[in-house]
C-alpha cells in the first residue's frame, strides 16, 4: 500500500512536469519558428516557474509532492469560510453567530421585514432548548423607551441608563468611521456607548453619551511609566458626555490575557488619545497597578467617584474563581464602599482578537455568572446598591428578557451594533482586512461606510430591538422589565423533562 501510494505521487509528479516542458517546449517552437506572439509565453513560463519553485521549496510538504495543483488547497482552504457561509450555511448554523440571528439584525437595522414565516425552525425538543411561558393576559405596553438609573445613595450624578447600550469597542479595533457611526447612533437612539479600553476619541465624542472603560493600562489617564493618572483622570471625566465610568478588570473573550499594541499601529493619533509615546510598543499587563486585592479595588473605586465628582463608577469583570469575587463582595461591606454597576461578561462575550484557549476554554458562562453575582450581592444584602449589566452575546429580545430574568438590569451588545453597522462576520477582525470598513485601519476598507446611514441603522436597530422586547414580555404578562421572572423561562434538560430558571438556578434544593 506505501509503495502503491508512493508510486502514484511519483507518477503525478512526472505527469505534472513532463506536461509544463512539453508545453514550454511547443510554445518557444511555435515562437522560433512559427512566428507567433512573445505573448504566449507568458503562460508556460508561469507555469514552469511555478512547478520549479513547488519543487524545491521546504515548508509545504503538498507542493513539493504536487507541482503546481497542490496549491489549489491553500486557494479552497482561503475562500472555505466564504463558500460556508454563501453556499451551505444553514439557518441555525454558523459561530459564533447563526444566519437567522444575524439576518434579524440586518432587517432591524433597515427597517425591513422583521418576521418569518411557516413555524419555527428550531427543534423544540432538543436538549439545551429555551423558551418563556406567555400569559393569557398580555399586557399593553406603549412605551418602549425602557430605562434604570444607575447610581446609588454615594452618586452625586446618577444616569439613566437604557437597558439596552453600546458595548465596549475601542478606536484602534475599530475604525475612525465606525466609532463615529456607533456614537452618533447613540445619541439618535439616546443609548450609551462604552468607549472599550482605548481612551475617549474625538470620534467617541459625536454627539453620544458615553461609558469610559479603564483597563489595565489606563490609556487616557495614564502616567508615562503606565500609571494611573488622577489628574488626567479627572480632565476627562469633566467631558458632559461621559455619564459613566467602568474599571475593566477581566473580559469575557480573555480573562486573565493582558494586550498589546504592535507600534506600527501607534500613530500619532492614537498615541495622543492614549496618552503614550507614538510608534513604540504598549503593553497592557494582565492586571492593574493601582490596586492589588479587594480592598485595593473598592477603595480605588471611591478615589474615581471623587475624582469624578460623584459620576457613577462599576467595573467589568468576567467570573473566574468565585472565591475571588466574594472577596470583592466582602470588601466592598467591610469598607461600606459599592460601585453603583458591576458589568457581568460572559465567557461567550467577543473581542478582535485572543488565543483559541482563552475564547474556548476561560471563563465563566453569562447564565451562571449572572445568577452568582446576584445571588451573592443578595446574601451579603447589598442589591439594591448596585446594578448590573450583562454583555456576551445580546442581540434579540429573548435575549434580553432572559438575562433580565437571571438578575440583569440592563445590557451590552458589541457584535449586534456591528452587525447594525454592516459586519458580515468575516471573522477577520484580528487581520485588519476587515472587508467592511469596521474592524480595520485601512482607509481604502472604510471609506466606504457612510457615517449617517450607518448612524440611522444602530439606532433603528435599538429602537425595534426595544419595541420586539416590550411586545415579548408584555405577551408574558410583564409591564415592566422588573418584572420578568425566573419562572417564566424554561429549558429543556433531557429527553421529556425541562426546568424553569428558578428551579434551575435559584432552588434552594440545588
Amino acid at each position: 500500500m506505501l509503495h502503491q501510494k508512493f508510486l502514484n505521487r511519483f507518477v503525478i509528479r512526472q505527469i505534472i512536469w513532463t506536461v509544463v516542458i512539453l508545453y514550454l517546449a511547443v510554445t518557444i517552437g511555435l515562437v522560433i519558428f512559427k512566428g507567433h506572439n512573445l505573448l504566449t509565453l507568458i503562460l508556460p513560463l508561469i507555469l514552469f516557474f511555478l512547478a520549479y519553485t513547488d519543487a524545491f521549496q521546504t515548508k509545504h510538504t503538498i507542493r513539493k509532492n504536487y507541482p503546481i495543483i497542490g496549491r489549489l488547497r491553500y486557494i479552497l482552504e482561503s475562500v472555505r469560510p466564504e463558500l460556508r457561509q454563501y453556499f451551505f450555511e444553514g439557518e441555525l448554523d454558523g459561530k459564533p453567530f447563526n444566519r437567522r440571528e444575524r439576518s434579524i439584525v440586518y432587517q432591524r437595522a433597515k427597517n425591513e421585514k422583521q418576521t418569518v414565516s411557516f413555524g419555527m425552525q428550531d427543534d423544540p425538543n432538543r436538549i439545551g432548548y429555551e423558551w418563556a411561558s406567555h400569559s393569557v393576559y398580555p399586557k399593553h405596553i406603549s412605551d418602549f423607551n425602557f430605562r434604570t438609573t444607575i447610581g446609588n445613595s454615594s452618586c452625586k450624578q446618577p444616569y439613566s441608563a437604557s437597558i439596552y447600550n453600546i458595548s465596549a469597542m475601542s478606536y484602534g479595533a475599530l475604525s475612525k468611521k465606525a466609532i463615529t457611526a456607533l456614537n452618533k447612533g447613540a445619541q439618535l437612539g439616546s443609548f450609551a456607548h462604552n468607549t472599550g479600553e482605548g481612551g475617549i476619541s474625538d470620534y467617541h465624542r459625536s454627539g453620544g453619551d458615553l461609558i469610559w472603560q479603564i483597563g489595565t493600562g489606563y490609556f487616557g489617564c495614564r502616567t508615562k511609566d503606565g500609571k494611573f493618572d488622577g489628574e488626567l483622570f479627572k480632565e476627562k471625566t469633566a467631558y458632559p458626555e461621559v455619564k459613566m465610568i467602568e474599571l475593566k478588570l477581566s473580559q469575557g473573550a480573555k480573562p486573565g490575557h493582558g494586550g498589546l499594541l504592535p507600534a506600527e499601529k501607534n500613530t500619532i493619533e492614537v498615541s495622543k488619545i492614549r496618552n503614550v509615546e507614538p510608534f513604540t510598543t504598549v503593553h497592557s499587563p494582565s492586571s492593574h497597578s493601582a490596586f492589588s486585592d479587594a480592598n485595593g479595588l473598592v477603595h480605588f473605586i471611591q478615589k474615581l467617584r471623587d475624582l469624578s465628582e460623584g459620576k457613577p463608577i462599576g467595573f467589568k469583570i468576567c467570573i473566574g474563581r468565585k472565591d475571588e469575587f466574594i472577596d470583592i463582595v466582602e470588601a466592598m461591606k467591610t469598607n461600606n464602599i459599592y460601585p453603583d454597576f458591576i458589568t457581568v461578561d460572559g465567557a461567550e462575550g467577543g473581542t478582535g482578537a485572543a488565543p483559541m484557549e482563552f475564547i474556548d476554554y476561560m471563563g465563566m458562562a453569562l447564565s451562571d455568572a449572572l445568577v452568582f453575582v446576584n445571588k451573592t450581592l443578595k446574601e451579603y444584602g447589598i442589591r439594591e446598591n448596585i446594578k448590573i449589566i450583562a454583555a456576551g452575546k445580546v442581540i434579540s429580545a429573548f435575549d434580553l428578557a432572559k438575562n433580565m430574568a437571571l438578575g440583569a438590569d440592563a445590557c451590552y451588545s458589541a457584535r449586534g451594533m456591528m452587525f447594525a453597522l454592516g459586519c458580515i462576520q468575516a471573522l477577520q477582525c484580528d487581520s485588519g482586512h476587515c472587508p467592511v470598513g469596521i474592524a480595520t485601519q485601512d482607509p481604502l476598507l472604510y471609506k466606504g461606510m457612510d457615517i449617517t446611514d450607518k448612524s440611522v441603522r444602530v439606532a433603528t436597530f435599538h429602537k425595534n430591538t426595544m419595541k420586539a422586547f416590550g411586545e415579548f414580555i408584555s405577551a408574558c404578562g410583564f409591564e415592566k422589565p422588573t418584572e420578568i421572572k425566573p419562572e417564566t423561562f424554561h429549558k429543556r434538560i433531557e429527553h421529556g423533562k425541562n426546568l424553569t430558571f428558578a428551579e434551575m438556578y435559584f432552588s434552594d434544593k440545588k
